[in-house]
């Protein structure tokens, strides 16, 4: 089903020849890491009963977020890893005999690969639940979801672009189509984007109201473009795997090397972008790089 705010993507028509879509939280914008520690880990904490064991929740968290092949998933994908298997192979909740609350209902709907993960989700599982147990437990993860949004509204601000990102929005514009591809909620894309004075390079801002980041590209590029003409910028392993269940390019911003990224990519990676020389050795090597930056599993493990 087509929600209202996707026809966005489907209407939008080409007024160029090439495609950039970015995802902005960690790799046009710092804010991953206060995001994780001080808006989605103290929330996280509260609302799902894990004060007895917090700072391995902690951990838990950054590792899954921040540093580890998933960094950048959804939010609801990444509470349940945490929750479902992180956490209780950490070594202090085993030491401490700690029995990690489960919420069944609610990782069977991150699991459902219809399921559409964000509070609008939640709100149409919450309405076709079948039984009290499953709307209490849906409805505690829409407070919590919603708790964090309040929390990123309050504390995440006057947070700019890294370092060359301007200038290559600025070399990219009237050559390439751009718009915003991200998993975080629209409203605080928009906010963020207006902020710093970005937003207008996009012709639209996709949030998770909008789908997934590979419906994203497949709604907005996939068949209106010329093959290789296609390229998503991202930071996460869920960025890469958008683009490539797209057929399309891939140019990454390492975590921790950030400003490099976007200064190769002014230097070099548009250029070769534009002149349809990006896709091979040149590509491979920046993905080898990436893939070697974000391991699979925890130190502890």
């Amino acid at each position: 089903m087509i929600s209202e705010s996707q026809r966005e993507l489907i209407e939008f028509k080409p007024k160029t020849k090439f495609f950039v879509g970015i995802d902005s939280d960690g790799c046009v914008f710092d804010t991953m890491g206060i995001k994780q520690r001080e808006c989605f880990g103290p929330w996280l904490i509260g609302y799902f009963g894990l004060q007895g064991v917090a700072l391995a929740a902690r951990e838990c968290k950054e590792f899954a977020d921040l540093f580890s092949k998933t960094r950048g998933a959804n939010r609801h994908i990444t509470a349940k890893r945490i929750i479902s298997e992180l956490l209780p192979s950490h070594p202090m909740v085993k030491t401490r005999n700690f029995k990690v609350p489960q919420y069944p209902h609610y990782f069977k709907w991150v699991e459902n690969p219809n399921s559409l993960l964000s509070n609008e989700g939640l709100k149409m599982a919450i309405d076709a639940a079948k039984s009290d147990e499953e709307k209490k437990e849906l409805e505690h993860a829409l407070a919590w979801s919603e708790r964090v949004n309040w929390s990123i509204k309050e504390i995440v601000k006057n947070i700019p672009p890294f370092p060359f990102v301007r200038e290559c929005l600025e070399k990219l514009t009237g050559k390439a189509d751009m718009i915003v591809v991200s998993s975080t909620p629209t409203e605080a894309l928009q906010r963020e984007g207006e902020e710093h004075n970005i937003a207008s390079c996009m012709s639209v801002i996709a949030g998770q109201e909008m789908g997934k980041k590979k419906e994203h590209l497949q709604m907005a590029a996939s068949g209106k473009y010329e093959e290789d003409h296609i390229l998503m910028i991202g930071d996460a392993p869920g960025d890469m795997k958008a683009a490539k269940a797209n057929n399309a390019l891939f140019y990454p911003i390492i975590p921790g090397d950030e400003e490099k990224a976007w200064e190769r990519f002014y230097n070099e990676g548009i250029d070769k972008f534009l002149n349809e020389e990006y896709k091979g050795d040149f590509e491979q090597e920046l993905i080898d790089e990436f893939d070697a930056s974000l391991p699979e599993n925890p130190p502890w493990s």
